[in-house]
C-alpha cells in the first residue's frame, strides 16, 4: 500500500485498524498509526486519486515521518527544509539599532521567535498574555524586516487602537514611516505606496476600512500584514475575517491575548490566515477536532491540535515573566436587590418561562434564547432597562455609588467597565448629580477625542473612568488607575481580564483590585459559574490542560432554566 492509501482508508478502533476498498481489514503499528494520524490532521489527502501533498507549515506531520523510528523516509527537499527550521530556531537574531526601547528578556525572546518564523515566511501568533508588550516586539521584527526590503507593512486594528499604532511607531520606532489609513485620500495614500513601495511604510488601517476598502488593500503585495486583537476575525464566515485572507503578504503575524474565546472554531479562524492549509479546511477541521471535542471532550483530538499549532503560537503569561509586577487582588461584591426589584425580577422569569416553555416543550431557537438571556443581564443592571417605569434608583448603582465615595476617601482611582452604554448613562447621570468627575469613553466616541481622554486621565485627577467593555477592553495604557470595577459580568472572563489589564500591566507600580458586581440570586451568578468551562477551553489549547468543550444551544438553555429556578 502506498502512504497516500493508508492515509485515505477509513480508521477503527482509534486508527488501529484501517478498512481496505475490498472490505478487508489491516492492523497498524502505533508508530505508523502516529504518522498517519499527523497527516490526517492536515487533511493532505481529502479525496481519493488526489496527491498526498503537506504545505511547508506542517512541521508537527513532517516530524513524525522523519522520526527514525517510523518505518517512513524523507525526500531531500523535505530533510532540508526541517533542518532549515531547526537552525533558524536556534539563531540569536541580533535586536535591530532603530528600536527605541528596552526588551525584558522574554521580550527578547519573543523578537527571536518572530524573526525565525519570519525568515521562513511563516505566519506567527503572537498569544502573549494582555499587558506584556505584544506591540513592541512586532516593531522590532518590523524594523530588522526593513533593510530586507519586503515591501511595506499593513497593520489592522480596531479603530480604537490604530491611534495607539501610530503612536507607539513614533516613539519607539522612528525609521520606520506610519501612514493612518483614514479620510478621503486613502486611494491617494495607496498609490503612492505603490509606486515607492517603501519597506519603512507601516500602514495603519482599520477592521472596518479593511472591509469596506478589500479590493484595493487586497490589490498590493505586502511585505508584512500584521492583524492586531486578531480575535476579530474568529469568526471565519464573516465579512471582516474574508476581507483579511484576502490580503497578499509574505509574512503575515496575529497578535491577540484571547485566540480562543468561545470554541476552537476561533483557532481555525485566526490560522486559516497565518497558515492557510495547516488546519485543512472548515469541514476538515469541524469533523476532525470541534465535533469530538463538543461531543465527548476528545483528548485526543485537543492534544493532536496543541501539536499542530505549537510552532507557530507563543503564548507566556504575566504571573510567569513578570515577577516584578503589583499583585493583582479579585474581589465578587454581591448586590442584594430591594423588594421591588426582586418582584419585578420574579414578574420577569414568570414572562421569559411562558415564552420559552410550552405544553409542546422547550424552544430550541438559540436566537430567541440568546435574547431572553439578555434582557435578564439587563435587568440585573437596572431594572429601568426592561421596565420603563421602574423606579429610577437600582440596588445596583446604590452599590457601586457606596464603593466610590470609598475609594474617593482613599484617593483611589478606578476604570468602570459595563457592556451596556444606556447603563452607562444612568451611571453617569448619579455621578453627575454627586460632581463626582470622570473621564468617558464608548463606541460612540471620535477616533480624535479617544487619545485625548485616555490622555486627560492619565495626568488628570478624575477619580473614575468610564468604559464600555467593547471599546476599551483591549489596546489601551491607563496604569493611573488602581482600581478596576465590573459593573456586570461578560460571557468570557477572558474579554473581562483583557479590560482588567488595562491597569494591571507594564507600567503599574501600585497593587491592583478588581471589584466584581454581582447581582445575587440572579442569572449573573450563573455566568460567574459558567466563567470555568471558558478558562478550560483556552487553558486545554493554550497551557496544556484538561479536555475542553464548546457552549451549545442546550446549555444556553439550562442556563436560562437555571436562572428562572433561582430563589427569588
Amino acid at each position: 500500500m502506498t502512504l497516500n492509501e493508508l492515509v485515505r482508508a477509513p480508521a477503527l478502533g482509534h486508527g488501529r485498524f484501517l478498512r481496505l476498498e475490498s472490505g478487508a481489514f489491516i492492523e497498524i503499528e502505533a508508530r505508523v498509526r502516529r504518522v498517519i494520524a499527523a497527516l490526517k490532521a492536515v487533511n493532505s489527502a481529502p479525496r481519493a486519486g488526489s496527491d498526498l501533498r503537506l504545505p511547508k507549515s506542517a512541521l508537527f506531520a513532517l516530524t513524525e515521518l522523519n522520526s527514525p523510528d517510523s518505518g517512513f523516509e524523507l525526500d531531500v527537499e523535505s530533510q532540508s527544509w526541517l533542518e532549515r527550521v531547526a537552525r533558524l530556531s536556534h539563531k540569536e537574531f541580533k535586536l535591530p539599532s532603530g528600536l527605541r526601547a528596552t526588551l525584558r528578556p522574554y521580550q527578547v525572546d519573543g523578537f527571536r521567535w518572530l524573526a525565525s518564523l519570519s525568515e521562513l515566511c511563516l505566519g506567527a501568533c503572537l498569544a502573549d498574555d494582555m499587558g506584556l508588550g505584544k506591540t513592541v516586539q512586532i516593531l522590532a521584527l518590523l524594523l530588522a524586516r526593513v533593510s530586507e526590503a519586503h515591501g511595506p507593512t499593513l497593520v489592522v486594528a480596531p479603530t480604537s487602537v490604530c491611534g495607539n499604532w501610530v503612536a507607539e511607531l513614533e516613539r519607539f520606532a522612528p525609521a520606520l514611516a506610519p501612514l493612518e489609513y483614514v479620510g478621503k485620500d486613502r486611494a491617494a495614500l495607496l498609490s503612492r505606496l505603490s509606486s515607492a513601495a517603501s519597506s519603512a511604510s507601516v500602514v495603519v488601517c482599520s477592521y472596518t476600512l479593511l472591509q469596506q476598502d478589500q479590493a484595493e488593500l487586497a490589490a498590493l503585495s505586502w511585505g508584512t500584514v500584521v492583524l492586531d486583537e486578531a480575535q476579530f476575525i474568529k469568526n471565519p464566515h464573516s465579512l471582516r475575517a474574508k476581507a483579511a485572507y484576502s490580503l497578499s503578504a509574505k509574512q503575515r503575524i496575529a497578535a491577540t491575548g484571547t485566540p480562543v474565546e468561545n470554541h476552537l472554531g476561533d483557532v481555525w479562524g485566526i490560522f486559516r490566515f497565518l497558515n492557510p492549509g495547516l488546519l485543512g479546511d472548515w469541514q476538515h477541521f469541524k469533523h476532525t477536532f470541534l465535533m469530538p471535542v463538543e461531543r465527548d471532550a476528545g483528548r485526543e483530538s485537543t492534544e493532536l491540535l496543541q501539536k499542530l499549532v505549537r510552532p507557530f503560537l507563543l503564548r507566556r503569561l504575566k504571573r510567569d515573566v513578570l515577577t516584578d509586577l503589583p499583585p493583582l487582588t479579585e474581589v465578587q461584591h454581591d448586590v442584594h436587590w430591594s423588594e421591588d426589584e426582586t418582584l419585578r425580577y420574579a414578574l420577569l422569569r414568570k414572562q421569559i418561562h411562558q415564552k420559552l416553555y410550552s405544553v409542546h416543550g422547550k424552544r430550541n431557537n438559540k436566537l430567541e434564547v440568546l435574547a431572553e438571556i439578555m434582557r435578564l443581564r439587563r435587568f440585573c443592571c437596572h431594572p429601568a432597562l426592561v421596565f420603563p417605569d421602574a423606579p429610577r434608583e437600582c440596588s445596583k448603582i446604590d452599590a457601586f455609588l457606596d464603593l466610590v465615595e470609598e475609594l474617593r476617601e482613599n484617593q483611589h482611582r478606578a476604570l468602570v467597565f459595563s457592556q451596556f452604554v444606556d447603563f452607562l448613562a444612568l451611571v453617569r447621570e448619579h455621578l453627575d448629580e454627586r460632581r463626582i468627575r470622570y473621564e468617558y469613553l464608548d463606541g460612540s466616541t471620535p477616533q480624535a477625542e479617544r487619545q485625548g481622554r485616555v490622555a486627560a486621565f492619565q495626568s488628570g485627577d478624575a477619580p473614575l473612568f468610564l468604559i464600555s467593555l467593547k471599546a476599551g477592553g483591549f489596546g489601551l495604557n491607563l496604569t493611573a488607575a488602581d482600581y478596576v470595577i465590573h459593573l456586570d459580568p461578560w460571557w468570557n472572563p477572558a474579554v473581562q481580564a483583557q479590560a482588567t489589564d488595562r491597569a494591571h500591566r507594564i507600567g503599574q507600580e501600585r497593587p491592583v483590585t478588581v471589584y466584581r458586581l454581582i447581582t445575587r440570586h440572579s442569572i449573573e451568578e450563573s455566568i460567574v459559574k459558567m466563567h470555568a468551562s471558558k478558562q478550560r477551553l483556552a487553558g486545554a489549547l493554550l497551557d496544556d490542560g484538561d479536555a475542553i468543550g464548546g457552549l451549545s444551544a442546550d446549555e444556553l438553555i439550562e442556563l436560562v432554566t437555571e436562572s428562572l429556578n433561582q430563589p427569588a
